[in-house]
């Protein structure tokens, strides 16, 4: 875990979440003060990374809000089709 990067804790949660772990991917668009990460995975398992009213989403953001606080950075996340 240690050294490991936002994207990487992203990639991994999704990949944990999935049926389809080899069609997760996460890119990281840096901007000046925020860094969007978009997440992709298998559209069978876009319900899966969202979770009932969205409540996964929202705890996988919750994550990165504390990441941030931490590296003085926000985060965001996006979750495409």
């Amino acid at each position: 875990m240690a050294g490991m990067s936002i994207k990487d804790l992203v990639e991994e949660i999704a990949k944990a979440l999935v049926d389809i772990p080899e069609e997760v991917s996460v890119r990281e668009v840096q901007g000046e003060q925020v860094t969007v990460l978009e997440l992709r995975v298998a559209p069978s398992d876009l319900g899966k990374v969202i979770g009932k009213q969205g409540r996964t989403a929202r705890s996988i953001r919750t994550l990165l809000g504390a990441a941030g606080m931490k590296l003085n950075r926000r985060f965001t996340l996006e979750i495409l089709e």
